[in-house]
């Protein structure tokens, strides 16, 4: 029989669908689940974003279109950059894509040779590495531990450069911690990259779930517009996870490359799509601050609680909308703990391996449910907790 190609046993999948598709099966079985797995808003597109999607398709707004995206989308996206990031970019250096997801895989397809080696942090999205190992070269993880509050170590990813890394890989508010990098870690990320002229890929789609202050992106550095590939999209900010639309930014030259991939894949992303997302960047009705008021709230009600519950601790993320939960005093994994939540008590989170070794004493719990189902989702981890409060009891006992 015909083999697949290797490449394919190269990657790995995502735990959140692993953990969603049993909470569906118990669904099935008549189990009432809270869902807290995935990273998908319980908000909608702003009215005028679903009004403009139903107008293109009902003009005829479905064609074949410029494979690097509608110029006048591209040019909002500078625009909106501009606005939101005070990035000096220019619609040439932008590339619309069927995800966020395509268009990193896009960049990664562009940027890394077989036998190149890749930084990446630990934990982080699991693509990452996946589809690292998939083209051909080495995923080599740098930690973001709790310790420094899950800020890089910059000693660490210095001494973990090497003759054949070529990628920098860092995606600031983090996926699963909702750290935002500091500017010192972004201008001493910028010094290594320009010292060991590396690639950037700066994962910014929780760019604008932001808690506190402007965000700042490694773009806007001295000598970092050059060598910066920043990835985004419109699922988290805007709501249009189903969508997909994402783009990348970079230097013409790259932007070059990534439309010859484009032109030997998907062709170009949908028309209709594209003249609704300029609408959604318009944000009329000011649906994007909103959300983000209402998943500050979540947080501070979800992770307030939380820290009373035994055996639990988390920190305040400064953005996204996750709760990255240390479970280490429970005494039990966290694979452990993730199944007991969701076959005890209907609550469906990922245990922390799910996003490198180094979360493996944690559980991310995703902040994008509705408050009254986040806080009954508190009052089942508080029943269940009985399973573990005796380990807390003996850990705080002990000498």
């Amino acid at each position: 029989m015909p083999k697949i190609a290797s490449r394919v046993s190269q990657l790995t999948g995502e735990g959140a669908l692993a953990v969603f598709s049993r909470a569906k099966e118990l669904e099935k079985e008549g189990r009432s689940i809270i869902h807290l797995e995935l990273g998908e808003p319980d908000f909608h597109p702003a009215a005028p974003v679903v009004d403009a999607v139903r107008a293109a398709v009902a003009s005829g707004r479905d064609r074949y279109v410029s494979t690097r995206g509608l110029p006048e989308l591209r040019a909002a996206i500078a625009g909106y950059l501009q606005r939101t990031r005070k990035l000096d970019v220019a619609a040439e250096q932008v590339l619309v894509a069927p995800g966020c997801k395509m268009a990193l895989a896009l960049a990664m397809m562009a940027l890394i040779e077989p036998g190149d080696e890749v930084l990446y942090p630990d934990p982080s999205f699991p693509i990452y590495p996946s589809f690292t190992r998939g083209l051909g070269a080495k995923a080599v993880s740098y930690s973001l531990l709790e310790k420094n509050k899950f800020q890089p170590d910059i000693a660490e990813i210095a001494a973990k450069v090497a003759p054949k890394t070529r990628v920098l890989i860092f995606n600031s508010p983090n996926n699963p911690t909702g750290t935002v990098f500091s500017d010192a870690a972004l201008a001493q990320l910028a010094e290594l990259a320009k010292q060991h002229d590396l690639w950037v890929l700066a994962d910014e789609i929780y760019a604008r779930i932001l808690f506190t202050g402007e965000y700042k992106s490694i773009w806007a550095l001295p000598g970092m517009a050059e060598r910066t590939v920043i990835i985004d999209g419109f699922s988290k900010s805007f709501a249009m996870t189903g969508w997909r639309l994402g783009y990348a930014v970079a230097q013409k030259r790259v932007v070059d490359a990534l439309d010859m991939l484009v032109l030997n894949t998907f062709t170009c992303t949908a028309e209709f799509s594209q003249v609704a997302a300029i609408e959604a960047l318009n944000d009329s009705t000011h649906a994007v601050p909103a959300m983000v008021a209402e998943y500050r709230k979540r947080r501070d009600i979800f992770i307030g609680k939380l820290n009373t519950i035994p055996g639990f601790r988390c920190q305040i993320p400064d953005g996204a909308f996750y709760a990255w939960v240390n479970i280490e005093d429970t005494g039990m994994s966290s694979e452990a703990v993730q199944k007991l939540l969701l076959e005890e008590a209907g609550v469906a989170a990922i245990a922390g391996a799910a996003f490198g070794a180094e979360g493996r004493n944690y559980l991310r719990f995703s902040l994008v449910s509705a408050t009254h189902l986040l806080e009954e989702a508190l009052e089942r981890i508080q029943r269940v907790s009985l399973h573990w409060r005796a380990n807390t009891h003996a850990t705080a006992s002990r000498p």
